[in-house]
């Protein structure tokens, strides 16, 4: 038996009888001959770390807008608070933490710029529909890797696809991510509103923190174990009725304080008139765009208007300004 063979075997002996195992995946689209030393889930993660769209995570925005401060999350950051929390629950429960986390890790990849802006925007313009789910699926299949996409497993996509409110993943460590992603955006977005001096921690409903907790930390902590005990030894991963209920109350808070607020969202207008004027300047030129995505529609068929939106939900905050401005803002020229 090789490293991955011992693995394989020794996920059998330890897990629990509802964890996916990485033996038993549903495996690739393309047939690929197994590595020696990693088992599949834990090389489909190594391949969203290692991926462009991973790396411009970094200058995505997440909640706040181009903030000025250094510890205000970016996509990235909430990516991995994400995978922590998520890897918590998988080992506590005994499920697959390589599953678990490579779903994690990938959640996001599609994502615009501007956050949620960014995806509204491109939604309501472009003649196709556009989810950041189904983009980080059409990332990781398609777009990384020029066109080759990263192979990944079955089950590591439909994670990725399912990881929204509406899903519904085909494994317990789909929907703990699912459940893990919410956990992580809406205690770093009160984290990040607190700091913005948007909201006190005392603006909270105090119903609310009398169940969740009175602070950031402890909110995390008592959902995670909310989540470990209403688990243990179901084919489900779940919250209790008391902190499902409360947990979805302080998110309806979260929208009336923080999401609609004029001086945290304020700017978020420009940023959807910015990406929309993108969308126009590239669907009416195709050959603007950088050649490998010319080659999607020339060479693969692929509709115009789709891979417009993969050009500019790919861009980076700062990149989609740069070039916006290069488009808007005449420079100065001079014959020497």
């Amino acid at each position: 038996m090789n490293l991955r063979e011992i693995q394989e075997k020794h996920e059998h002996d330890i897990l629990s009888e509802f964890a996916a195992f990485s033996d038993e995946s549903r495996g690739r689209d393309v047939y690929e001959v197994p590595c020696d030393i990693r088992p599949d889930f834990q090389r489909d993660r190594d391949r969203i770390l290692h991926s462009k769209a991973f790396r411009r995570l970094m200058h995505k925005t997440q909640v706040f807008l181009l903030p000025k401060g250094d510890h205000y999350r970016t996509r990235l950051m909430h990516t991995l608070e994400v995978s922590q929390n998520a890897r918590t629950i998988a080992r506590a429960l005994r499920l697959n933490e390589d599953l678990t986390e490579a779903v994690a890790l990938g959640h996001d990849l599609g994502h615009t710029p501007f956050g949620h802006a960014g995806e509204r925007a491109l939604d309501e313009v472009a003649s196709v529909r556009f989810s950041h789910c189904e983009q980080s699926v059409r990332v990781v299949e398609l777009l990384e890797k020029h066109g080759e996409g990263l192979n990944l497993t079955y089950e590591v996509r439909d994670g990725i696809r399912n990881h929204r409110t509406s899903g519904n993943p085909s494994t317990l460590e789909g929907k703990i991510v699912r459940l893990s992603d919410k956990i992580a955006y809406i205690n770093a977005d009160i984290d990040d509103a607190i700091r913005a001096q948007i909201i006190r921690e005392e603006d909270i409903p105090s119903a609310l923190r009398e169940v969740l907790g009175n602070s950031t930390r402890n909110r995390i902590d008592n959902l995670i174990h909310d989540i470990i005990t209403n688990s243990e030894g179901k084919k489900d991963i779940c919250m209790s009725g008391r902190f499902e209920e409360a947990f979805s109350d302080l998110r309806k808070y979260l929208f009336k304080a923080v999401y609609t607020n004029k001086e945290a969202k304020g700017e978020e207008a420009k940023a959807e008139r910015l990406v929309q004027e993108l969308y126009r300047y590239y669907l009416q030129d195709v050959n603007r765009m950088p050649a490998e995505y010319v080659e999607l529609i020339e060479r693969r068929g692929e509709e115009p208007a789709r891979v417009v939106c993969d050009y500019i939900a790919g861009m980076t905050d700062r990149y989609a300004v740069t070039v916006y401005n290069k488009l808007v803002i005449p420079f100065s020229w001079s014959v020497y």
